[in-house]
């Protein structure tokens, strides 16, 4: 397959780019002992994931 003749502009790159963008990390609050964690995961500070210890501290 054969490489492009020209040189893509600068313009031309960064439009392609533009979703290319850091997505803030979303938190929640852990019911067992209301620390800031990630949803869908574990808490870090107790060791709890829906209801049950998962995590032996």
């Amino acid at each position: 397959m054969p490489n492009p003749t020209r040189r893509h502009s600068k313009t031309r790159r960064d439009k392609r780019r533009t979703h290319y963008k850091a997505v803030a990390v979303r938190s929640a609050s852990c019911p067992q002992c209301g620390a800031p964690k990630v949803p869908h995961r574990a808490c870090t500070e107790c060791g709890y994931y829906n209801g049950r210890k998962v995590i032996s501290n």
